[in-house]
């Protein structure tokens, strides 16, 4: 027997555009990155300590392997820093191809310096309250994986859920269960008959097995995919932590999810697929009204977050992020307030608030891709005032950071220091400016913005001009691979 302990991969996956949650979660912020429960972490940074917290010696975990959207990647590194883990390998996808090829990018990744790992595959949205019980799971599931099985993790349903997929699984004795069919999301009918078959569990999507086994199980039942995602893999380039599979072979991988691709196909092949229960106070947050049911709730059943009046209200969720807003003599609403948008609807269609993102991307609208405020690489600007030929934003940047040199074509700004110290490059001059002190950018002349100092800079610009969009900016030099 091999006492030595199980060298553990984590790969998270962080991609995905979160509609469902919209107004809060915007594909230029998504929910993964997003402060949803009470103790102050998002989803993702509450995943990553989930998996680093079952180090021990039974196993040793390797930092996070996160699997994301390039246009996510600093967001990823600056959350695993601000949540105090060591940041892993970043895979970007240059653009979404489903979940399949994702983790054979992570299997690929992992087993790159001909180590064989258990991989230990999860969503970045997951909230699971108790850890104890996770990890349990997962020491379980991995000593199975090991062995060379394929394990996914089951959850013992609570309702006749139509938004999960669901596994039938026989229980054979043994510390697993062996997985019988995978099927797809049911109707309401028979969803209640799952239920109370009592053999039927959700599929949680997360799955542990070793790398080797996965790239195998791909290869037998999906080759053109396991092809085609090598070979964009091979083609793509390394900076730093920053993994990015050539953009244009990667658009040819066949876009498809892991269950279609290899799980459902796995049952009575010559992969072995097992299942462990986990019974841990799991939920997706797929949509507001599963925040209602995690969030602590009042007397009434209202989940508040923000500066909310509620008077004769129940059983709705309301999350207020600038401003106060009260309910009077409402039930079973869901009312999320942002600085730009604002959303009242039935909790029990909650659902159908991504049809609304998908309205607003048909009208030419850009509510459902960014907030008001946007992250960059250098910190986020907030656009808090716009007009006829004119814009004023807030802007912070980090201490160390500066933003792309750039020339504008059609706009001249106007900066403010409000905090801490600017670095200016206007033309051929360079400059230094403290608290109250301003500067003018003319049209077309070629400018940076840059914090020399140890705290954040904060400015207010002021841009007037013709046309103010974002795209019109030429960059000449850029930290952050942008020019």
């Amino acid at each position: 027997m091999n006492d030595s302990p199980l060298h553990i991969q984590p790969v998270i996956m962080a991609g995905g555009s979160g509609t469902r949650l919209w107004p809060l979660s915007r594909a230029g912020y998504p929910k993964q990155f997003l402060v949803l429960t009470g103790d102050g972490l998002s989803l993702f940074q509450q995943s990553v300590r989930r998996l680093m917290a079952l180090a021990g010696e039974a196993m040793t975990v390797a930092p996070p392997l996160t699997v994301g959207n390039e246009e996510h990647r600093f967001l990823v590194l600056d959350q695993l820093r601000e949540g105090g883990a060591e940041p892993g390998t970043v895979l970007l996808e240059p653009t979404g191809r489903n979940t399949a090829p994702a983790m054979t990018l992570a299997a690929l990744q992992a087993s790159a310096d001909g180590s064989d790992p258990v991989l230990i595959v999860a969503s970045a949205d997951h909230v699971i309250p108790d850890q104890a019980a996770f990890a349990r799971a997962m020491h379980a599931a991995a000593q199975a994986a090991s062995d060379g099985a394929i394990v996914v993790l089951g959850i013992r349903p609570s309702r006749a859920e139509t938004g999960y997929g669901y596994i039938l699984a026989e229980d054979d004795g043994t510390a697993t269960a062996s997985v019988t069919q995978f099927v797809e999301k049911p109707d309401a009918a028979t969803a209640e008959r799952y239920v109370a078959d009592g053999r039927y569990f959700w599929n949680s999507g997360m799955f542990v097995l070793r790398a080797s086994v996965w790239l195998a199980a791909l290869q037998a039942f999906r080759p053109d995919i396991a092809q085609a995602t090598r070979a964009a893999l091979a083609a793509g380039s390394t900076d730093l932590r920053f993994v990015r599979p050539d953009k244009a072979l990667f658009a040819a991988v066949p876009a498809e999810s892991v269950d279609y691709a290899v799980m459902e196909r796995c049952p009575g092949s010559s992969f072995p697929t097992r299942m462990v229960p986990l019974d841990a106070g799991w939920d997706d947050l797929g949509a507001w009204d599963a925040v209602w049911g995690v969030a602590a709730k009042d007397g009434n059943g209202n989940a508040v977050m923000g500066d909310a009046l509620l008077r004769g209200s129940r059983d709705s969720l309301v999350h207020a992020s600038h401003r106060l807003v009260s309910l009077v003599g409402v039930e079973n609403l869901v009312v999320v307030e942002t600085s730009d948008a604002v959303l009242v609807a039935d909790r029990s269609r909650s659902q159908e608030v991504k049809q609304v993102v998908a309205d607003l991307a048909a009208l030419g609208r850009g509510e459902g891709l960014l907030h008001r405020k946007v992250h960059r690489p250098w910190g986020w600007y907030d656009s808090i005032d716009a007009g006829s030929r004119f814009q004023v934003k807030r802007i912070l940047v980090k201490p160390g950071a500066s933003l792309s040199l750039q020339k504008h074509h059609h706009r001249a700004e106007h900066w403010i220091v409000v905090s801490g110290t600017a670095e200016v490059t206007c033309g051929d001059r360079k400059l230094l400016l403290s608290e109250n002190q301003s500067t003018y950018i003319p049209l077309g002349e070629v400018h940076r913005l840059a914090n020399p100092g140890k705290v954040p800079l904060e400015i207010i610009e002021v841009q007037s001009g013709t046309y103010l969009g974002e795209d019109d900016i030429v960059r000449f030099d850029d930290t952050y691979g942008r020019s």
